[in-house]
């Protein structure tokens, strides 16, 4: 799997502005629950329908970022955090064990 990463405030602004659907998945690079989480995600990540984008953000390192989508997409802060976004708006999140590509895919294709 691919991830784009998330660094900038203009990287969100481009997420919120794609029509259709996108992922981000918030990952706390020393948890390991989110290590865990993540692995989990990546072997499922085939079934998200091809051609999904899938960003990837840091929060250790960017937290005023994650910070900026929890309050730009309306959603408690959580890590990890996969939020589903369609047309600009989040639509779906899980978190912690919660989080599964194949639930996320599933909620792309309930659209």
């Amino acid at each position: 799997m691919n991830f784009r990463k998330l660094e900038t405030e203009d990287e969100l602004a481009t997420i919120q502005s794609i029509n259709g659907y996108c992922v981000i998945f918030k990952h706390n690079t020393t948890c390991p629950i989110s290590r865990a989480t993540r692995i989990h995600f990546e072997k499922e990540a085939d079934l998200l329908p091809v051609g999904t984008p899938v960003y990837f953000l840091d929060l250790l390192s960017f937290r005023d970022l994650s910070n900026a989508i929890a309050d730009k997409f309306q959603v408690r802060h959580e890590s990890p955090q996969v939020l589903l976004i369609k047309d600009g708006k989040c639509i779906y999140n899980q978190s912690h064990y919660d989080i599964s590509a194949g639930e996320t895919a599933a909620a792309i294709n309930q659209g």
